[in-house]
């Protein structure tokens, strides 16, 4: 199964992409299953690497680095970052800076679409 889980929210403030992460993830791990994410808007950044948070809250970038290393593929929308500042040396590694050309592609590559 092809699955394709784009996110929008804001890394912190909702749980919206905590909870879009924890499902990519568990799906990953399933056999069978391919896992790309599509990160628009201020979800881009879920990716910046080394987020500094209070002890007890989760880390959203530390949840992706487990997604890639279970073979999950991460995107960021390029004009999304270049809006917030946010360069592919700040994203955590195996996350990218991409196009809404790729998120198309994605888009007809999967068999399923879940959107946070």
């Amino acid at each position: 199964m092809k699955i394709l889980a784009l996110l929008n929210d804001p890394p912190y403030g909702t749980e919206r992409s905590y909870n879009a992460l924890r499902l990519a993830d568990a799906l990953a791990k399933q056999e069978g299953t391919e896992v790309r994410v599509f990160l628009f808007g201020d979800s881009v950044g879920c990716a910046m690497a080394n987020q500094k948070l209070p002890d007890g809250c989760y880390h959203l970038d530390r949840m992706l680095t487990l997604l890639i290393r279970h073979g999950g593929e991460v995107g960021c929308c390029g004009s999304c970052m270049e809006a917030r500042g946010i360069t592919q040396e700040m994203l955590v590694p195996g996350a990218r800076r991409s196009t809404l050309d790729e998120a198309t592609q994605w888009t007809l590559w999967a068999e399923r679409v879940l959107s946070f």
